[in-house]
C-alpha cells in the first residue's frame, strides 16, 4: 500500500504485476517485459499506465516507493477495513479483470494497425483470451491516505 500523489501522476488505483502462463504468446513484440505485465489502473476501472508504457509505469512504481521505509498506518488501515484484512477482495478482482480486458482490447487493436501498415501478421491470432492466461504475481495499491 502507498499513498497516492496525483501531482506526480500516483491516483488512486492499483499496479498489478502478471505473468503470462503463455511465455511463448508476445503480440507483436510490444512487451518489453515480456512475459511479465505491469498494468496500472484507477479505482474506477480506468487505466492509467497500459502494458505497453514499460518504462512510464516503472517510474511510477519507483517514485510510489521513494523514501518510504515503512508501511504508511493512514494507508493500510482503511485498505483492512475495507478489505476486512483481505478477506473481501471483490473490488480488487474485479479491477483484474478489466486490467485483464484492457490488455487483450489494446493488442487487439496493435493488430488492426498491423493490417494497415507493412508489419507482417501471421494466419493464427496469437493473443490473450482472459484471466486464464495470467497468474497474479504481486500489486501494489494506491490510496489516499487519510489523517488519523
Amino acid at each position: 500500500m502507498v499513498p497516492s500523489n496525483p501531482e506526480i501522476g500516483l491516483c488512486p488505483g492499483i499496479i498489478f504485476t502478471l505473468r503470462n502462463r503463455n511465455s511463448s504468446v508476445n503480440v507483436n513484440q510490444h512487451n518489453r517485459l515480456h512475459p511479465y505485465y505491469l498494468l496500472y489502473i484507477g479505482n474506477d476501472g480506468e487505466v492509467i499506465i497500459d502494458h505497453t508504457q514499460v518504462k512510464p509505469l516503472l517510474d511510477q512504481v519507483k517514485s510510489s516507493c521513494k523514501g518510504v521505509s515503512h508501511p504508511v498506518p493512514s494507508v493500510y488501515k482503511q485498505f483492512n477495513a475495507q478489505t476486512r484484512d483481505g478477506r473481501d477482495m471483490a473490488h480488487y478482482s474485479d479491477l483484474l479483470g478489466q486490467a485483464i480486458r484492457s490488455m487483450i482490447e489494446v493488442n487487439e487493436a496493435h493488430e488492426i494497425d498491423a493490417l494497415f501498415a507493412d508489419t507482417p501478421l501471421s494466419a493464427k491470432s496469437e493473443g490473450f483470451e482472459g484471466l486464464d492466461d495470467f497468474e497474479l504475481i504481486s500489486f501494489i495499491v494506491v490510496r489516499e491516505a487519510n489523517d488519523e
